[in-house]
This record gives C-alpha cells, structure tokens and sequence, in this order.
C-alpha cells in the first residue's frame, strides 16, 4: 500500500489521525500544487455577517465589563475572572492543543473530562473541529489551505478568520458542546460570584464575557503575532516565532517556532520549566497530572535531534539571546513579586 494510501485510510477510519504525517509536514509538491491554486484563484472571503455583528456586540459589551471590573466588581470578582481565563487558556492549551490536535501525551478518562470541562470555559469550538483546524495549520502553513494563513494579513489571521465561512462543523458532536459551553462559559462563572459572595448578577456577566473576550485573543495572538514578530532559532524557513511574553498570556504557547519545528513535544519549549522558561503552566499542569498518574506516554524531542535540527535550519547564534532574555525577565518578575511583599 502507498504512503497516499495508507494515509486516506486512516483518514477516513478515524477523526483523529493516528499518522502524525498526516498533519506535521507537508511535501514539497503539495506546496507547489498549492502555489499554483494560489496564482489561479484569487482569494475571495465569505464573510458571515452574523458573526460579524456577534463580535462587535461582544466586544462593545466587554469594554463595559472592563469598566464594571475596575469600577463596580469585588476584589473577588477580580480573582475569580484572573482564574476562570486561565482555566479558559489551558483547556485550549492542554486540552484542544497538545492532547486532541498533537497527541502530545495520553490522558485517562477523567483527566480528558476535564480538560474537555476546560475547553467548554474558553468556548473556542468544540475538540473536534479545533483539533482539525489546528492540524490543518501546521499540514498546509502560511499556504490557502492554512484556515488562518498570515499571508492573508494580520487582521486576517488574527481574526478575519473566525468571521468566515468555514468547512462542515461536526454537527453529530456539536448539539452536545454548545449547551455545555453556554453552561461553563457564562452561566456558571455568573452565578457563582452572585450566589457565594453576593455580587451584582449585572457586573457578574459582564465581567463574564470580558473574560471570555480575553482568552479569545490571548490564543488569537498564537494566530497571529507569533507568525509576525519575533525570532526564529530553530527553524528560519517557516514563519512562526519566538515570542516571549506571549508566554505569559497564553500560559505557555510562546515558544511557537520550536513547536512548529517538533509539534509532537508536549513542553513546546526547549527548555524545562524549572530551568528557564517562565510561565509555561500548560507544562506544569501536564507534569502535575504526569505526577497523579492520569497523563502518560508524555512525548519530547531530544537535545541531539533539536541541535541537529538548529544547525540545518535555525540559527544557532538567536539561542543565547533567547536564554538572556527570559532570565532577565524572570528575574524582573520576581523582583515585582518580592517589592510587593
């Protein structure tokens, strides 16, 4: 059987491909076929009007969140938006990226529960079609078939994308996921803070989709500023970047050019947690659930393939810049951290 054989059979037999192949790499005559396409057939977007209107309305409404947060809300309140963004953020990130797009480790049932729980609070699409999507991008990067291909500009892939017409969601799946989303995404974050510590119902949602608004861009800008800006170590042929603070906002998804290089390493990083990467708390609730014994089969690239990789690709001389400069940053942060105390 041919490798294009073995590779639509075990497309059609299964959702999530079990050949990494199939959404790791692309050929070199996909990409010309691709070019091709490109120059016969002008790119013309499907706008959705009604998402559209859906996020200008979102938007209006979470800069008066942002308003209710710093002028009406709790300090509670503000806690409580702190930690149901980063739940948000990670069930993007452990869950809908390096579990069900990468298979970057293995989970048991009640940790894919709850990643599952997660991915309902950040309300980004359900497993499925995020996966698929995901995979998509890295298959056919910066090319039409990239669901969100930066060549198309900035806004575009930030979140023009998001705004048109896409590809048959999965609709057997997606009747269960959109009430459970309403359910984790607004209703439960609302009710909590006015049931156990008496806040305003009003001020409560507002800040609600504030916070749904932030964990929106905080993964946005994966799409879109670490295909930008930044510096590119391991692999200088591909578009995707370094960015460092994008660390921060996305717990952990700024090593971006090092995960395009290995997608399959669970840490996305080169480096460990507890040597110099600062903020990767994606990797730290992976370890943590490593730890329980409910993740396993915990995938990473050696340091050989990684330098071997560098010297064809990279550019060796950005890596003692990169380590510089989050040592600098993490000890001002630690700094800020001790002042306050």
């Amino acid at each position: 059987m041919s490798r294009t054989e073995t590779t639509t059979q075990t497309t059609t037999n299964h959702p999530f491909c079990q050949n990494e192949e199939q959404f790791h790499m692309i050929q070199l005559k996909e990409v010309d076929y691709l070019k091709d396409i490109a120059k016969k057939d002008e790119f013309k977007p499907q706008i959705v009007w009604k998402m559209v209107i859906f996020y200008a309305l979102l938007h209006a409404f979470s800069l008066y969140g942002c308003y209710q947060l710093i002028t009406a809300a709790k300090w509670f309140t503000c806690a409580w938006v702190v930690f149901t963004w980063g739940i948000a953020v990670l069930g993007i990130t452990a869950g809908a990226h390096r579990l069900y797009s990468h298979k970057c480790y293995s989970a048991n049932l009640p940790l894919r529960i709850i990643v599952m729980i997660m991915n309902c609070v950040s309300h980004q699409n359900d497993m499925i079609d995020w996966a698929r999507d995901h995979r998509c991008h890295h298959k056919w990067t910066d090319t039409d078939a990239d669901p969100h291909n930066v060549i198309r500009g900035f806004l575009f892939s930030h979140i023009g994308w998001v705004l048109q017409k896409s590809t048959q969601r999965s609709e057997k799946w997606r009747r269960f996921y959109l009430p459970l989303a309403m359910l984790f995404c607004f209703v439960l974050p609302t009710a909590i803070p006015v049931y156990f510590w008496q806040e305003k119902a009003l001020v409560a949602f507002s800040v609600a989709v504030f916070r749904y608004c932030c964990s929106l861009h905080s993964i946005f800008f994966v799409n879109s500023v670490a295909h930008t800006i930044g510096y590119r170590p391991y692999d200088s042929t591909i578009s995707p970047t370094e960015v460092i603070w994008m660390t921060a906002s996305t717990l952990g998804e700024g090593g971006h050019n090092y995960h395009h290089a290995f997608p399959q390493d669970y840490r996305t990083s080169e480096f460990h947690l507890y040597k110099h990467t600062l903020f990767n708390f994606t990797l730290a609730f992976i370890e943590f659930f490593a730890w329980l014994g409910w993740a396993t089969d915990l995938k990473t690239v050696n340091r050989d393939t990684v330098k071997s990789h560098i010297i064809k690709h990279g550019q060796i001389e950005l890596l003692s810049e990169k380590k510089i400069s989050r040592i600098i940053i993490f000890c001002i942060f630690y700094i800020f951290i001790w002042k306050l105390q």
